[in-house]
């Protein structure tokens, strides 16, 4: 019904940059909430930052400073630019988003595949 698409991740060395793009299609009456969420080898998935759809932010302290999430409301696209990366942020990355079918259907969670972020010393 819904799929959540990533691009973005790669191989870079610290101090360089990544931008993360996220787009979700299917019969989508409303996306609320949309955000990145990263596992490392070994570690529980952790949020990294999230946007509501008026534009309010949310970030862990480890990026603050350094990444900055963005949105599309029109295409449905979320976005994540990060900077300084560090070899600590080295995890998959992946989308969230909290979607509404239908406009009498409650709010639903929907995960996009992942992508690598590869962060070198």
């Amino acid at each position: 019904q819904v799929q959540l698409v990533e691009s973005g991740g790669g191989l870079v060395q610290a101090g360089g940059s990544l931008r993360l793009s996220c787009a979700a299609s299917g019969s989508i009456f409303s996306i609320n909430a949309m955000g990145w969420y990263r596992q490392a080898p070994g570690k529980q998935r952790e949020l990294v930052a999230s946007i509501t759809s008026g534009g309010s932010t949310n970030y862990a302290d480890s990026v603050k400073g350094r990444f900055t999430i963005s949105r599309d409301n029109a295409k449905n696209t979320v976005y994540l630019q990060m900077n300084s990366l560090k070899p600590e942020d080295t995890a998959v990355y992946y989308c969230n988003a909290v979607v509404r079918l239908t406009p009498s259907r409650r709010v639903d969670n929907y995960w996009g595949q992942g992508t690598q972020v590869t962060v070198s010393s």
